[in-house]
């Protein structure tokens, strides 16, 4: 099974809510909201197997903080 509207995220926080997401819209990276900020992850050449298929791996790289 191979579902593409999903993808993996690895890295980053240990207390990401969610590792399996919608895929983001085409771009460089897709950002997820924690904490008063944003955890940033980059597309890999990786899939990796999961309960939800083979999934693309995006990895995290870098965290924002949203002004206020």
């Amino acid at each position: 099974m191979n579902d593409t509207s999903k993808v993996f995220l690895e890295g980053g926080p240990d207390d990401l809510p969610e590792r399996i997401v919608p895929a983001p819209s085409p771009g460089p990276d897709t950002k997820i909201k924690l904490r008063g900020g944003y955890e940033h992850f980059r597309p890999t050449s990786r899939h990796t197997d999961t309960p939800e298929g083979r999934l693309p791996v995006y990895e995290w790289w870098e965290r924002t903080e949203i002004a206020e």
